[in-house]
């Protein structure tokens, strides 16, 4: 059976107006300010009208941990949206931005797929409204102003040895892990290691997801510390006087942008951190503008529920104020079968006790975003292999752990195949049986933390980490860092820190390479076993395949 690819669907979709779809929401034409016909930004004056209306609901996407049979969770953020509007609500849909690594890596895009995509899909995964360009310009300011500050006298007594802030660039690129600057003699500085990370990973991305208008941003921005003196005093980047450059250059980035799915109903896609090594979820300022615009708002939080969703709660929710009124946990037939021992070559056979076995996986998340005091449904992305056995041992499983599963063909239909999950949503937020709470206090000790998310979250047995990182925690909570959250960076694909390890583990420990404060973005970020900041691309990258066609348009991009 032959299928359109996503981007020959996105190219034959009938685009409406921008100004339409804003005026769908009320906002005025004056406070859009448009890219092209087809994507605008939202002006911060008309945000700040908006501070007076209520909330609506918020609606959370995530997933189990990713497998190579794929699960589609902003598809169904996407399908969902859109089954909202077709049902009669007056849904807004808050995705990421798409980075330019994983395009021409391997994961692909960040726009949907089948018809239950964002539109412009090239635009949106390529340069977009450049937002992620204005993140790595001020990003690598702050390092030039640093190095820039020890080559005219070092006024501030910087110790080389002790600079933190590293350089980033929106790729793939290994070779950039670990370098070595200022080579070539007196006129170019004093030579010191560092090295790049990937701009989703650069806290400049977190501050800018996590700031609710410009000026919350410059005073978060001032409170990076991007380096330390002999004496182990910090130095912040409004000592370097980069603050207020950094934030000119981050000020059109910092208005979300509005766009439209294929059924023409909008969507705010704003802000790009990943889950794996960042907070996974889109901007603050896109969100709480959306819950002022419509009934309900549909978000993403990247990767499985372990990290994104974790996070959301934990990180995003605590910070902003949020409390969701339902979370959607996306599994498919396919993961289920890979999660029970299945090669990728093989998923096309029906396996009814694989599924049942891989299902363990989806299990462990049903309980843990229960645990945040949110009503779980579980959306199953419909696949043409899955049979009606298949699909009946996942929902006699979700059953039994206190939930429902409700088969959705977004995908294949848009918003038609996913009606009944829109009305399953709305009947859990409405029900008023949130309680949303998060994992942790913020009075608890950093470490211990650290401990409740390996072992309520990843059901690991303790964290192993040398004496030099509790220490680097308790000076955190000397200097008054105690308070802040935990984002853990750590594999995707598995409850463990080996990729390998799949379904529903136990009696692992979560080993804790480094830890590194962002004050700025108001968390610690725990680095665990081997996942990298600077990711690399795979044997056979994307890019190969990516090309103009002789019509001019991006043929390879998915």
């Amino acid at each position: 059976m032959a299928f359109k690819t996503d981007i020959e669907i996105a190219r034959e979709a009938k685009k409406k107006p921008i100004m339409e779809i804003g005026a769908k929401l009320g906002i005025p034409s004056e406070h859009l300010l448009p890219y092209g016909h087809d994507k605008a930004k939202v002006s911060q004056e008309f945000i700040k009208s908006l501070a007076d209306r209520p909330d609506g609901k918020l609606i959370l996407v995530t997933a189990i941990n990713p497998t190579p049979a794929g699960e589609g969770k902003t598809t169904t953020t996407v399908g969902l949206g859109d089954g909202l509007n077709r049902i009669g609500k007056k849904a807004v849909v808050c995705i990421r931005e798409a980075s330019l690594g994983p395009n021409f890596g391997m994961k692909g895009g960040a726009a949907g797929g089948g018809y239950s995509q964002v539109v412009p899909m090239e635009e949106m995964n390529l340069h977009f409204t450049g937002d992620f360009h204005a993140i790595t310009s001020a990003h690598n300011l702050l390092s030039a102003m640093i190095d820039n500050h020890i080559y005219w006298g070092n006024s501030l007594e910087i110790d080389a040895r002790r600079i933190v802030w590293r350089r980033v660039m929106d790729m793939n690129d290994r070779a950039l892990r670990d370098i070595v600057v200022n080579l070539g003699g007196v006129s170019n500085g004093f030579p010191r290691q560092t090295g790049f990370d990937i701009t989703v990973a650069s806290e400049v991305m977190a501050i800018l997801c996590l700031s609710n208008d410009l000026d919350d941003l410059q005073k978060r921005l001032g409170d990076i510390v991007v380096a330390y003196t002999r004496a182990k005093t910090p130095i912040y980047a409004r000592d370097i006087k980069a603050d207020g450059a950094m934030t000119v250059l981050l000020k059109d980035a910092m208005q979300p942008n509005i766009v439209q799915t294929l059924e023409n109903n909008p969507a705010f896609v704003h802000g790009g951190p990943f889950a794996n090594i960042a907070h996974g979820c889109n901007s603050v300022i896109a969100t709480k503008t959306a819950l002022k615009l419509g009934e309900y708002v549909v978000t993403e939080a990247g990767f499985g529920a372990d990290l994104g969703a974790e996070k959301f709660f934990d990180i995003k929710c605590r910070k902003a104020g949020l409390k969701p009124s339902a979370a959607v946990i996306v599994a498919t037939v396919r993961a289920m079968k890979m999660n029970g021992g299945v090669a990728k070559a093989d998923l096309g056979a029906e396996n009814v006790d694989a599924v049942k076995k891989g299902c363990p996986n989806l299990g462990r998340h049903i309980g843990n975003v229960k645990g945040f005091g949110v009503p779980v449904v579980v959306a199953i992305n419909h696949f043409y292999s899955d049979t009606d056995a298949e699909i009946a041992a996942v929902k006699a499983y979700v059953a039994e752990q206190g939930a429902e599963a409700i088969l959705c063909k977004h995908w294949a239909l848009g918003s038609a195949g996913i009606e009944d999950l829109a009305h399953k949503v709305v009947q859990l937020a409405e029900s008023g049986a949130a309680n949303f709470a998060p994992l942790y206090p913020d009075e608890m000790p950093l470490f211990q933390k650290l401990q409740t998310i390996a072992k309520r979250i990843y059901h690991a047995d303790d964290v192993i980490a040398d004496k030099s990182i509790r220490d680097q925690l308790k000076t955190w909570e000397a200097a008054g860092y105690g308070h802040l959250p935990i984002c853990v960076a750590k594999t995707q694909y598995s409850f463990t820190t080996d990729p390998t390890v799949r379904g529903a583990p136990t009696g692992h420990t979560v080993p804790v390479r480094e830890v590194r404060l962002s004050a700025g973005a108001g968390f610690i970020v725990a680095i665990c076993g081997e996942i990298m900041t600077m990711p690399g691309l795979p044997k056979v990258p994307s890019a190969e395949v990516i090309r103009l066609n002789a019509d001019g348009n991006v043929e390879g991009l998915f």
